[in-house]
């Protein structure tokens, strides 16, 4: 079967081969699974996008189309280790190597390693695995990788009150090739436009994404949004991992045609793990790589068209009026009854790997553009090679955008899915003012009475509300979190880009209600409006202490229970030691240190001590047993501020290097 490992090859610009081979070449150009491939009309990208070509159809490639990337990879595999101690193997070494422009396959049964191949190959394996993945005869590039590069995951998790096109308008802006920066906002458009055409949003392109509380599009839907935010990218290279789970069969062959018209007219590589597709979609891709399981194995690297000749070729034809991707599975399952899984790999040993082991050769041999080298082309390219002493080079680092212009996408989508989610301005600035109605009728002409325990309860109570103000948002905080989580795994932005967005429109929020929160508790107190200023000022001190507290636990703990499991340990310490409810005289020993960095308790100090000199004897007898101290509100400004950043530093590091998404 040496012939048909030829067309993975990489070729010269003219080659004269055996008849056989020739066919082989021939279909590779083509781009199809059948030998008798038409060619189209020249049409423009739009055009195709919106009215796919049936498969068999030649699509020529554009001249606006992405660099060529070829992938190639050697004794790629993987073990996992069990709970038991035991080591298992997922995936035995196996190689293979894709051209550029092609549309790939990846098929087997569960548990045969088709994800865990297509995530190494991706980089998006987090665990370790051994081998090596090359780029046009290139070493993988870690940093420039995912320049070039699109992953589309199982995971369908966006804002539930974001909408359709601006879900895939931001993909585009912040991974769009260097060479896209100086596309007109017109041709952008028209390009978001021929998207959600290919994928059938167009009707639900300004419809909300939805989720479990926001009515939204359906899941058939949001799963050809995810597909098509990987397109929106266009890199040079796009993996996507079951992206026609939960699609019918019509819609599943809707999305892998426009994914065949993206890979052919773009020249972009399309790597797809797809289970039990039917036979029409089978037959629009290229390439055809088959696994079998326990443990993953490789069974058939070949065209998709030569895939039934192969299994009649080593005793398993496909049976008259049967799908043939249901009789290859049938063969692959270990177990099964028609189970033939040892028998093809044995042949696949015998037949294709010696083969296929020299085309891996040659092609790491054959070394082509470097991921730098792609960029630098494809800036060129968008100029129309009119490159000047002062026109912007290619951005070579992780990022394609830079910081300024992540912060600025970031901070518009944040700004919109705020100003539509009535329960977040809700929450941020309703409940704190009804709050600040119920509290303030407790409190009531608090400020006739002569200064004592009612008054201090006050302080007290003010503080303690105006400190948990960030709490209830915690839930919402790790939702969001999930979806930076994804979005920074394809390096669309920076994890301090999210935070600063965080502090531009959560934070003013959350500021502004606690603001009217202390002055209408403050009005029905009728306290002197001497002390407001003072208590205004330590109110929303404490807010950004706290605030930095509950965003940094939301930004470590695994889910929103244990993130109120964390917090409550410090709410209960700072809000005990406060010299009110537990004095520097009352506290054990070991514990009055406690009072050094207790941020309620300068607070608490401040007001009171400030009070208290318009106080009667009583008043003042009170305060002095509350161990309070004279002249350590700078202190306490201090220690408060120095608390606050480096809880914003714990903020950034948790976010980078904790909760990742494994794989």
């Amino acid at each position: 079967f040496g012939s048909s490992i030829q067309a993975f090859r990489p070729r010269p610009a003219v080659i004269v081969p055996p008849p056989q081979i020739a066919q082989m070449a021939a279909v590779s150009r083509s781009c199809s699974t059948d030998s008798a491939a038409l060619p189209l009309p020249r049409q423009s990208t739009g055009h195709l996008m919106r009215q796919p070509p049936a498969a068999g159809t030649a699509i020529e490639k554009s001249d606006n189309a992405v660099q060529a990337a070829s992938l190639t990879f050697k004794d790629l595999a993987f073990s996992a280790m069990m709970p038991g101690g035991e080591k298992r193997t997922i995936l035995e070494p196996c190689s293979g190597h894709f051209e550029a422009g092609q549309l790939v396959a990846i098929m087997g049964p569960s548990g045969c390693g088709k994800s865990t191949l297509l995530d190494m190959l991706a980089m998006k394996k987090t665990a370790s695995y051994s081998g090596e993945v090359f780029v046009n005869g290139q070493s993988r590039d870690p940093t420039l990788f995912p320049r070039i590069a699109a992953y589309v995951g199982q995971e369908d998790e966006m804002p539930a009150h974001w909408k359709v096109r601006e879900a895939l308008e931001f993909n585009a802006a912040l991974k769009r090739p260097a060479g896209t920066m100086g596309t007109s906002r017109k041709v952008a458009a028209n390009f978001i436009d021929n998207l959600l055409e290919s994928f059938g949003l167009t009707g639900v392109a300004d419809t909300y994404i939805g989720g479990a509380q926001v009515r939204g599009i359906s899941g058939g839907q949001r799963r050809r949004v995810t597909l098509a935010r990987g397109v929106a990218a266009r890199a040079s290279l796009l993996f996507c991992d079951e992206p026609t789970s939960g699609l019918s069969a019509t819609d599943a062959e809707l999305c892998v045609k426009a994914l065949r018209v993206i890979a052919k007219r773009m020249n972009v590589l399309t790597l797809v793990v797809i289970h039990q597709p039917r036979r029409e979609v089978v037959e629009l891709f290229d390439t055809l790589v088959l696994l079998t399981s326990n443990p993953g194995r490789m069974a058939y690297f070949g065209p998709v068209g030569q895939a039934s000749s192969y299994m009649e070729k080593c005793g398993y034809p496909v049976p008259a009026h049967a799908s043939a991707t249901d009789f290859y599975l049938d063969l692959l399952t270990p177990g099964a009854e028609l189970d033939a899984s040892d028998a093809l790999v044995a042949a696949f040993g015998a037949r294709q790997k010696p083969e296929l082991a020299r085309a891996v050769d040659e092609a790491l041999a054959a070394q082509g553009q470097t991921a730098k080298e792609m960029l630098l082309a494809a800036e060129e390219q968008g100029l129309q090679g009119n490159l000047k002493p002062g026109v912007r080079q290619a951005r070579l680092g992780a990022y394609a955008v830079p910081f300024g212009s992540q912060v600025r996408a970031l901070l518009r989508r944040k700004a919109l899915l705020t100003l539509r989610n009535p329960g977040a301005i809700g929450m941020q600035i309703a409940m704190p003012a009804t709050m600040g109605v119920v509290l303030g009728a407790v409190f009531q002409g608090i400020g006739h009475h002569p200064f004592g325990i009612a008054q201090l309860q006050f302080i007290f109570i003010l503080l303690t509300m105006l400190s948990l103000q960030s709490l209830p948002l915690m839930p919402l905080l790790i939702e969001e979190r999930v979806v930076m989580k994804l979005e920074i795994a394809e390096r669309l932005y920076k994890e301090s880009a999210y935070i600063l967005t965080t502090l531009f429109v959560t934070v003013p929020l959350s500021i502004l209600g606690a603001t009217i929160q202390t002055l209408i508790i403050y009005g029905f107190s009728q306290l002197p409006m001497d002390y407001l200023p003072t208590i205004l000022g330590w109110t929303l001190l404490l807010f950004f202490l706290f605030d930095a507290l509950f965003q940094c636990v939301a930004a470590a703990a695994p889910d929103g229970e244990q993130a109120i499991t964390m917090a409550t340990p410090f709410l209960v310490v700072f809000m005990l030691f406060n010299g009110l409810v537990v004095t520097r005289a009352t506290a054990p020993l070991f514990l009055r240190w406690i009072f050094e960095i207790s941020p309620t308790s300068y607070a608490l100090q401040s007001i009171v001590l400030m009070m208290a000199e318009d106080a009667d004897p009583n008043g003042k007898l009170l305060v002095s047993g509350m161990g309070y101290k004279q002249g350590e509100d700078v202190k306490g400004i201090i220690v408060i501020a120095c608390m606050t950043l480096v809880l914003r530093v714990l903020q950034v590091f948790a976010l980078k290097h904790l909760n990742k998404v494994q794989k």
